[in-house]
């Protein structure tokens, strides 16, 4: 608490205040509570995505600016779902997006203390083994309107239920032949407090704890456990938990647990043209619709990492969403905008040729090439300057000129004169065209007098275009990308009623592979290295396909964004 009261002055701490703030604040002032404890608490059966990021950034960001701890605890409680692949994942993505757990669990590690609490509930009358299979439970359930059924088993004595319980334990029988169920209210309006199942048979090899059980507890018993267990002072989680909150509750309450914790729901992040739906980003990994979890077009944090976004903006980007109880989408420009400013200072700018066209400088002299200067990055003059080869033979974008252009095209076309960036005017006397009638090669005249730097004046032109030295420029593959499902058609494929049929609606253009050249210069880039490539936008180096001889660039974002803040 002293610590608490000694920084409450900070202005850090007001800064993007929240209900949840004003709750653990009022907490510690009241003296309900002398330290905030919060864990993140992901189920291992997928990779985290940008949603998670948010759950991240409130859980480990609150705790740490109250001087609190967070745990990291898995909830692999459903081995059938879970795998270590998924538990290494996670660990990388929260260290990857700044954040140090103070302790790391698994709600494996409880499984005996949840045993005894569940026999514990039925030596008190709070829960019996059921006999009805998974589609009888449900039917007996009831609906919003109408209230459940209670179970045949419903009144087994406690003897009998201990001795079942056990038995299933045991692996006396198979998966589905019974499960335990909370004895709660079959008329209540909450669905949640109608029964519901706490223990399942399932006759599977976990990842933490092998062979030892083969009963489980259900999600929504363990979790509440898990946080009485560790101590956790405020359990935040998204709104969808908001209807489980009175199970939360009943199960802290029943199981007799010392640690009272308080549930506390804020609004989901969701992305426009964004699936964020853990089920349907297996999918698209299960049916080879992406190369894996980490494809770029994935908005998993493994995706976002190897596309080229950094952990910067993505906590900016999560500070400035807010933490409200609403869960509109947030367009996906804003995401973009983000990332933008937090690379534009860092990242050094080059130029590269994404569609090359060769142009042939005829009046420069054959067999000759010179070193021009050039700022690495122009908005931070710190990062210094790089030097760029030049010699008669040049490659441009195909787009950066045309044979006969419309007005106000201010690029390459015969007779027109432009500037070539960091180098010198050229101008188009002579198109090559091959025997289809393709351009495949422009002539032009420089002017050495106009070198860049110079302070050149004699005359103006309109059009500046990027280019590479065609003799010493270096191969490279440019992967560009739109959303893999756009929000219109991922409307319509949800109304087809089946998880499967959205893979139906996967946009085609979602990634465009093409082979261009860049700068020698940039011949040792590292994974994960970023540049800003004139007037194409940011690209980070593929850190899993980029090898000796073979670069590839994934563009994280274009240079222009329509995202304003207001």
């Amino acid at each position: 608490m002293d610590n608490y009261l000694n920084r409450k002055a900070d202005p850090s701490l007001e800064h993007n205040s929240n209900f949840i703030r004003t709750i653990i604040k009022g907490d510690l002032e009241s003296g309900k509570h002398n330290k905030v404890i919060t864990r993140f608490p992901p189920e291992p059966n997928g990779y985290l995505h940008i949603g998670h990021a948010k759950s991240i950034i409130i859980n480990f960001g609150l705790a740490d600016d109250f001087n609190g701890r967070t745990n990291l605890r898995f909830d692999d409680t459903n081995p059938l779902k879970e795998d270590q692949e998924y538990v290494d994942a996670i660990q990388e993505d929260v260290k990857w997006l700044g954040y140090e757990w103070d302790d790391l669990r698994y709600a494996s590690d409880y499984f005996e203390e949840m045993y005894q609490r569940a026999v514990l509930l039925i030596n008190k009358g709070k829960a019996y083994v059921d006999d009805l299979n998974q589609e009888q439970i449900r039917e007996y359930r009831g609906t919003l309107t109408e209230p459940g059924k209670e179970s045949p088993y419903r009144n087994r004595s406690a003897e009998e239920n201990l001795s079942l319980f056990e038995r299933m334990k045991n692996g006396e029988f198979q998966n589905g032949d019974k499960v335990l169920r909370a004895k709660i209210d079959m008329t209540s309006p909450n669905l949640n407090m109608r029964d519901p199942v706490i223990y399942r048979i399932s006759h599977a090899t976990h990842h933490n704890t092998g062979d030892q059980w083969c009963i489980y507890p259900m999600y929504a018993f363990a979790h509440p456990l898990e946080d009485a267990i560790e101590d956790v002072t405020h359990s935040l989680c998204t709104t969808e938990f908001e209807d489980q909150r009175p199970l939360y509750n009943w199960v802290v309450q029943e199981c007799e647990m010392e640690s009272q914790p308080q549930q506390i729901e804020f609004g989901r992040l969701n992305l426009t043209n964004t699936v964020m739906s853990k089920r349907k980003l297996k999918l698209l990994v299960d049916e080879g619709i992406t190369d894996g979890w980490d494809d770029p077009r994935m908005p998993t944090i493994s995706g976002l990492r190897r596309k080229g976004f950094t952990p910067e903006a993505i906590r900016e980007f999560v500070k400035e969403t807010g933490v409200s109880k609403g869960s509109g989408a947030v367009d996906e420009a804003m995401l973009e905008h983000y990332v933008r400013e937090d690379l534009k200072l860092k990242s050094p700018r080059t130029m590269g040729v994404l569609r090359p066209l060769k142009v042939v400088i005829t009046n420069y002299p054959e067999g000759e090439s010179e070193m021009l200067e050039a700022e690495i990055n122009p908005e931070n003059p710190e990062m210094g300057m790089r030097q760029v080869p030049f010699s008669r033979e040049i490659y441009i974008e195909q787009d950066d000129f045309m044979e006969d252009p419309p007005k106000k095209y201010f690029r390459l076309f015969p007779g027109n004169e432009v500037r070539l960036k960091h180098a010198y005017f050229i101008k188009c006397h002579d198109v090559i065209k091959d025997d289809e009638g393709n351009v495949v090669e422009i002539h032009c005249t420089y002017d050495p007098e106009t070198k860049s730097g110079t302070g050149f004046t004699g005359r103006k032109v309109k059009g500046t275009i990027h280019w590479v030295d065609a003799n010493s420029a270096i191969p490279a593959e440019f992967r560009l990308y739109e959303p893999l499902v756009l929000d219109e058609v991922m409307k319509a494929a949800e109304e087809e009623g089946e998880d499967k049929m959205f893979l139906d609606y996967i946009n085609p253009n979602s990634i465009e592979i093409i082979k261009g050249y860049i700068e020698p210069n940039m011949e040792n880039v590292q994974p994960q290295d970023k540049f800003q490539f004139f007037r194409h936008g940011y690209f980070n180096v593929d850190p899993k396909h980029t090898a000796p001889g073979n670069i590839v660039f994934n563009r994280i974002v274009s240079l222009k964004s329509s995202f304003k803040l207001k």
